[in-house]
C-alpha cells in the first residue's frame, strides 16, 4: 500500500512540475507512514514538507498542488486532507482492506515475501567467537540478531550465506593448548601454578580428563611445545563441536565454517601485504608495517606486522573479507560485539584499498546483554568461572524464550533478559503472549470444526460487517506485514518484527476477550473466522522469521 502511495504522490508531483505549478526539482526520498493518530488517515506523507526549501515555496501550498494532481486510477483512495504544516493524509476504501485480506488469504506462507534482494549474494557472518571456550549470552545475542536478519533478507529476495570465522590461529589458542596441558598435569597428580593468561573453566578441566582415559600419562614427559600444539588441536576442535551442538540448539545452523588457518596458507597474508605496500597502503617506520587508513577517514594509521614480525588481527581480517568478495558477494554483513566498534573504520579503510565499495561492508554492533532474575542481576557463572553460557540459558528457558527475548530491543543497544520473566506463563511475557495469540486462534478453529463450521473463503465472506474498531485495526495492521518486513530488511532491524507482534497480538487478545469469533450471526461468524485465518498466518510466517515455534496449543 505504501509503495502505491508512494508513486500517486511521483506521479502527481510530476504533473505539478509539466504544469509549470512547481519549478523542476529532484525527487525527494519521501517517507510515507501509518499515522500515529488513526484520525489523521491510514498514511501521511511529508514530500511538501521536504520540497518546500527547493521549490522556495510554503509547504502547504505545495501539499494544495500535488493533492489537486493526485490520479487515483486503481480507485484506493477513499479522500485526502492537508494537515499540520503540509502533511498530506490519505484514507483508504474499507474495500481495499478487505481485498488485501484475500491476498494474505491467497499468500499463505509467501505473504510478506519481497523481491527487493533480486537475488543479491549476501554472506553474513556472525557469532565467530574463538574456540576457547563455550558460547556465553554475548555471544548468543549476536547469534539470534545474525540468524533472524538471514531470514530476513531470504524472505526480501536475497542470496544468503552464513559464516562463522573461526579464530584458530594466534596466541589465545597456544594458551588453550597450554591450560588443557597443566590441567592434565595437574589430574595427574603434580601440583600446578595456574597462571592468569590461562583458562580456568571447568571445561578445560573436562578435556583433560578425556585425554586421560584415552591416553593415560603418556603426555607427562613429551616435548612440551609438541604436547601443548597436539592440546591444542584436540581442545580447539572438541570446544567447536560444543559451539556448534548449542547453536543447532539454539536454532542457527552455518553454511560455512572458515578456518583463519586458511589465510596464511602458501603466505597468503604476506603476499597480501606486500600488495598493498607496492601499491602505496602501506608503509614501514623501519620497525613494524602501517596501514595508511588515515586516507580513508580513520583517525589514525593501524599496525598491520608487529616489531616481532607477526602480523596483526587487522592484516588477516583484510585478507579474510578479501577472500569474501572473491567467492563472489556482492554485499558483506559483519556482526560484532558493541567493544569492537572503533574497528569499523579500520575495515572500512582495508576493504577500500582494496577496491571495493566501503557500503558493501555492512557493520553491526550487538550491545551487551544484563541477565536478571526476578528483577536482580544474577552473579556470574558458577560453572565456568566467566559469563552464564548460552547452554545454560537454553536449558532454563528453551529456545522459543530465548531467541524472542534477546530480540526484544535494538541489537545496538543494552538489553535486560529476565529468566523468571522469559519463563513466565502469562501476557507479562512477550513471547508467550504472541505464540499464545496464535494457538487461541488454533482453538477457535478447531472448536469451528467440533461445531461443524468450515474455514471460509473469500467468496463466500461479506467483509463489510467487519466494523468494529479492532477489527479495522486488525486488517491495517495485517496489510503493513509486507511494509514491515521491507523496513526491517533494509536497515537491518529484526527487532521490528518482535515489536510488530507484539502490537499484532495485544490487539488480538482485547478483541478476542471483547468479541465472539462464532456467534448465531453465520455473516459475522464467516467474516471473522477469514480474519482470525489470515491473522494466523501473518504470526506463522513472522515467527518462522524469528525462528521461533508457532503452537497449536499451550
Amino acid at each position: 500500500m505504501k509503495n502505491k502511495i508512494t508513486k500517486l504522490l511521483e506521479n502527481a508531483l510530476n504533473i505539478s512540475v509539466q504544469k509549470g505549478q512547481l519549478p523542476e526539482v529532484s525527487l525527494p526520498c519521501m517517507e510515507v507512514e501509518a499515522p500515529g493518530n488513526p484520525e489523521h488517515g491510514d498514511y501521511a506523507a511529508n514530500v511538501a514538507l521536504i520540497l518546500a526549501a527547493q521549490a522556495k515555496q510554503n509547504p502547504r501550498k505545495i501539499a494544495q498542488i500535488i493533492q489537486a494532481n493526485l490520479s487515483d486510477p486503481e480507485n484506493i483512495i477513499e479522500k485526502t486532507q492537508i494537515a499540520g504544516p503540509g502533511f498530506i493524509n490519505f484514507f483508504i476504501k474499507d474495500s481495499i482492506w478487505h481485498q488485501a485480506l484475500r491476498n494474505i488469504d491467497e499468500q499463505q506462507k509467501k505473504y510478506g515475501c519481497l523481491d527487493i534482494g533480486c537475488g543479491k549474494k549476501v554472506q553474513v557472518e556472525f557469532v565467530s567467537a574463538n574456540p576457547t571456550g563455550p558460547l556465553h549470552i554475548g555471544h548468543a545475542r549476536g547469534a539470534v540478531v545474525g540468524d533472524v536478519i538471514t531470514n530476513l533478507l531470504t524472505t526480501a529476495g536475497y542470496r544468503i550465506s552464513k559464516e562463522y570465522y573461526i579464530n584458530d590461529a594466534g596466541n589465545q589458542m597456544n594458551n588453550l593448548g597450554k591450560s588443557v596441558l597443566l590441567r592434565y598435569r595437574e589430574l595427574s597428580g603434580e601440583k600446578i601454578e595456574f597462571p592468569e593468561t590461562c583458562y580456568r573453566g571447568d571445561y578445560i578441566k573436562d578435556i583433560a580428563g578425556e585425554i586421560i582415559k584415552r591416553e593415560g600419562d603418556k603426555y607427562l614427559h613429551s616435548n612440551e611445545e609438541e604436547t601443548i600444539s597436539y592440546f591444542t588441536s584436540i581442545a580447539g576442535q572438541a570446544i567447536l563441536e560444543e559451539i556448534k551442538v548449542d547453536l543447532r540448539d539454539f536454532g542457527v545452523v552455518f553454511d560455512e565454517y572458515f578456518s583463519e588457518k586458511e589465510l596464511y596458507k602458501n603466505n597468503g597474508v604476506t603476499k597480501l601485504l606486500d600488495k598493498l605496500q607496492k601499491q602505496g597502503f602501506i608503509y614501514s617506520d623501519g620497525e613494524t608495517l602501517w596501514f595508511k587508513t588515515t586516507a580513508f577517514g580513520d583517525e589514525k594509521d593501524r599496525v598491520v606486522v608487529r616489531k616481532n614480525g607477526e602480523p596483526t588481527y587487522f592484516a588477516a581480517d583484510i585478507a579474510y573479507h578479501l577472500n569474501k568478495f572473491s567467492r563472489g558477494f556482492e554485499m558483506i554483513i559483519d556482526i560484532w560485539g558493541a567493544d569492537h566498534h572503533g574497528y569499523m573504520p579500520r575495515l572500512w579503510a582495508g576493504i577500500q584499498a582494496l577496491g571495493y565499495d566501503k557500503n558493501a561492508l555492512k557493520i553491526i554492533l550487538v550491545q551487551l546483554v544484563n541477565l536478571l532474575r526476578g528483577g536482580v542481576p544474577v552473579a556470574m557463572s558458577t560453572r565456568s568461572g566467566e559469563f552464564v553460557t548460552l547452554r545454560e540459558v537454553l536449558d532454563e528457558v528453551g529456545k522459543d524464550a530465548a531467541r524472542y527475548n534477546f530480540l526484544m530491543r535494538r541489537s545496538d543497544s543494552h538489553l535486560d533478559f529476565d529468566l523468571e520473566l522469559a519463563k513466565k506463563q502469562s501476557s507479562e511475557n512477550p513471547v508467550y503472549y504472541v505464540q499464545y495469540a496464535h494457538a487461541r486462534i488454533c482453538s477457535i478453529v478447531r472448536m469451528a470444526h467440533e461445531r461443524g463450521i468450515a474455514l471460509p473463503v473469500y467468496a463466500d465472506c461479506d467483509l463489510s460487517v467487519l466494523n468494529e474498531p479492532e477489527e479495522k485495526t486488525l486488517i491495517k495492521l495485517l496489510v503493513r506485514y509486507p511494509e514491515t518486513i521491507y523496513g526491517a530488511a533494509k536497515s537491518l532491524e529484526p527487532h521490528r518484527i518482535t515489536f510488530y507482534l507484539n502490537e499484532l497480538a495485544g490487539i488480538f487478545h482485547s478483541y478476542y476477550n471483547k468479541n465472539k469469533v462464532i456467534s448465531e450471526n453465520d455473516q459475522l461468524t464467516a467474516a471473522r473466522m477469514f480474519l482470525i485465518k489470515a491473522i494466523r498466518i501473518v504470526l506463522q510466517n513472522a515467527l518462522e522469521i524469528l525462528g521461533v515455534s508457532a503452537p497449536e496449543k499451550m
